[in-house]
């Protein structure tokens, strides 16, 4: 596999960090990762479609090489304002395959702006961030306040070698390989005195239900989409993001169908790299 280039863009006065694979001339696709995540993840993805997309892997604000939004919230508008930031430094539209809260990020700015994008691949990204609530209760902004000050106190976990980082992503993701491992906990660390840390920004944790948007508003927004949408789900997971508050997530969008993909969980590219990318190559080659 060759080695991607790194480029970096600025948003809201942040210095965001992105990959690049395959000729620029060719029709661009992004690939945003999900929470807590990073963009080299993406590496086998990104060399299987290199061929016939510009593919551009982006870390998230607070993740991977990107700047940490001190003093911000993380809020999902932020992120899509960020994405159509990528897009327009790109040529003004793209092809998009999202991950978990990446997912959820391409769904609200497809519908948002839907003539910067030519197709949207959601890994498992509807619907959890979503409020259900009519009102945010105090309890849960209390809860959120409480959570917010624990995160101001804590500190980094340090792991002494890159070995012993891998060896917890295996703990957490007994699934993945040895190999896929290594490599996350490669481009997911920064060397420190003393070991390594993850390079997110724990303050990302800080986000709360009050900063999403609710059902009704969402539901609105993603029938603006105007481009196909094809939504991923592993069959194993638990995130259950084949439905939204009780509906099949195809009720919400005006052009979309969703695949399952057996024996996989949350991270359907890890879990199943090749079945995967067999019906993600097959969704964008009726393009």
């Amino acid at each position: 596999m060759s080695e991607p280039r790194q480029h970096y863009f600025h948003s809201q006065r942040l210095k965001l960090s992105y990959w690049t694979w395959g000729d620029p001339s060719n029709p661009p696709l992004i690939l945003i990762h999900g929470g807590l995540d990073h963009s080299r993840a993406w590496d086998n993805v990104a060399n299987n479609l290199k061929k016939d997309f510009f593919v551009v892997a982006c870390d998230l604000r607070g993740h991977g090489d990107s700047d940490h939004a001190i003093g911000s919230h993380y809020g999902i508008l932020d992120h899509v304002l960020d994405l159509i930031t990528l897009i327009d430094l790109l040529g003004g539209s793209a092809f998009v395959v999202s991950h978990s809260f990446g997912g959820s990020i391409s769904l609200l700015a497809g519908g948002l702006f839907p003539d910067r994008f030519k197709g949207i691949v959601s890994i498992e990204g509807a619907g959890p961030w979503i409020r259900t609530e009519e009102h945010v209760l105090p309890e849960r902004i209390r809860q959120w306040a409480e959570r917010t000050k624990k995160i101001e106190g804590q500190d980094y976990r340090v792991y002494p070698t890159v070995e012993a980082a891998r060896d917890r992503i295996q703990e957490v993701h007994p699934k993945f390989s040895e190999s896929l491992a290594t490599h996350l906990a490669r481009w997911g660390t920064n060397a420190i005195a003393g070991g390594y840390v993850w390079k997110f920004d724990p303050w990302v944790n800080s986000r709360h239900m009050m900063f999403c948007l609710r059902l009704e508003e969402v539901e609105k927004i993603w029938l603006e989409i105007t481009c196909p949408v094809l939504h991923l789900c592993g069959d194993e997971s638990t995130f259950d993001s084949d439905k939204v508050n009780g509906r099949s997530v195809n009720d919400y969008f005006a052009h979309s169908q969703t695949i399952t993909i057996d024996n996989a969980g949350h991270w359907l590219h890890h879990d199943q790299l090749e079945s995967t990318l067999e019906v993600v190559k097959m969704f964008l080659s009726d393009f």
